[in-house]
C-alpha cells in the first residue's frame, strides 16, 4: 500500500469515529509482540534483582506481569474503537537489558478476525506503569522510555521491527 492510498481505518466516510467492520474477514491465528523500556536506575534495579524487591504491594516483577496480562485482556474497555477479543494467550516477560534498564515484552495471541497489536501494547504499557508505581517510593526519576510494536503476524500484512 503506497502512502497516498493509506487512510485512517477508524473514521467513516463522514470523518466520524467508527469501529472497523470485521464481519466478512476470515479468522486467522494472530500474534503481536510489544515492548516497553523502563529506566529504573542502577540502585533500584540492583534491589529488584537481589530478590524481586518485595514491597507492601507485592513483588515488583511478578505484580507487573500480572498487571500486564490483566490489562491486555481489558484493552477494548480502555481504547474506544478496539474490538473485544478473547485472547488465546498472553505472556509478559521482564528482562534486564543494562545495569539500569529493563524491557517488558508482552506477546498476545488470538484466533480471530482482527489483530492483537493494541492488546500487546496495552499489556506492555500497564506492566511498565506498574513497575513505576511499585518503585516510585524509591525514586521519581524512573522513566518509561519507549513502548513500541515489535512484530505482528497473521493478518493482512505482517510487520517486524528491526532493532
Amino acid at each position: 500500500m503506497s502512502d497516498s492510498s493509506r487512510s485512517l481505518t477508524h473514521l467513516n466516510a463522514a470523518g466520524q469515529p467508527a469501529m472497523v467492520d470485521v464481519g466478512a474477514k476470515t479468522a486467522t491465528r494472530r500474534v503481536a509482540r510489544a515492548r516497553s523500556r523502563v529506566l529504573l536506575g542502577p540502585e533500584i534495579l540492583a534491589l529488584v534483582q537481589a530478590g524481586d524487591l518485595p514491597t507492601r504491594k507485592g513483588p515488583v516483577f511478578q505484580t507487573a506481569i500480572l498487571a500486564g496480562i490483566m490489562a491486555a485482556k481489558k484493552t477494548a474497555d480502555l481504547i474506544p474503537l478496539c474490538h473485544p477479543l478473547g485472547l488465546d494467550d498472553c505472556q509478559v516477560q521482564i528482562e534486564v537489558v543494562s545495569p539500569e534498564a529493563i524491557h517488558i515484552i508482552c506477546t498476545a495471541t488470538v484466533t480471530g478476525k482482527t489483530g492483537v497489536e493494541m492488546e500487546a501494547l496495552t499489556g506492555a504499557s500497564v506492566a511498565a506503569l506498574t513497575v513505576y508505581d511499585m518503585c516510585k517510593a524509591l525514586s521519581h526519576d524512573i522513566v518509561i522510555q519507549e513502548t513500541r510494536l515489535l512484530d505482528k503476524t497473521g493478518g493482512k500484512s505482517d510487520f517486524h521491527h528491526a532493532d
